[in-house]
């Protein structure tokens, strides 16, 4: 991820990850922070979750079709990667980024692995927050928007990663 270089927690991670079990740990109970990603488009989405291990790919069907998932600590001291495509081949990736640390989750959007007049930038991305979380910031990448700010376009913008109490309940909604 190329937030945590930036923010020096790979310690504070792989302390963390040493004292749990190898594997995926997911946060328990109705408190934990989430994201839940829901595809606004008129073609599927696939989508893979990767830690340390590469999760299945999944389909987040056309016209509203959402896929949710807690927040989630990588045991080799990573971050986490939500991976989204237009195909099962894997091009145009756009990625929600996530690291927790402490009370903190830490995320961006990244649109590095996308070329240009791909989907996800001509129909537009946004991450919000939802319930009553005010201090924690929206992201928002407008149709058509190709140097959107809010999100990476080179692996130095970090200027688009955010924090929020991990509580934070997260809606990434493609197409807007």
């Amino acid at each position: 991820m190329m937030f945590t270089k930036s923010l020096g927690l790979a310690a504070l991670f792989t302390t963390i990850a040493s004292a749990l079990p190898n594997g995926i740990v997911r946060r328990g109970g109705a408190s934990g922070g989430s994201v839940q990603i829901t595809n606004n488009l008129d073609q599927d989405i696939y989508a893979w979750s990767v830690t340390d291990q590469v999760g299945p790919m999944l389909v987040i069907s056309a016209n509203g079709g959402q896929y949710s998932e807690q927040w989630q600590i990588n045991p080799n001291g990573g971050g986490v990667s939500i991976k989204l495509a237009s195909d099962p081949e894997q091009h145009d990736v756009l990625q929600f980024e996530y690291t927790e640390a402490g009370d903190t989750i830490f995320w961006d959007l990244s649109c590095i692995d996308m070329e240009a007049g791909n989907m996800f930038t001509n129909f537009g991305f946004a991450v919000e927050p939802t319930g009553e979380t005010s201090s924690c910031p929206s992201a928002i990448c407008k149709a058509g928007d190709t140097a959107c700010s809010a999100a990476y376009l080179q692996p130095t913008d970090d200027h688009a990663t955010h924090g929020c109490p991990i509580d934070t309940g997260l809606s990434l909604t493609i197409g807007q």
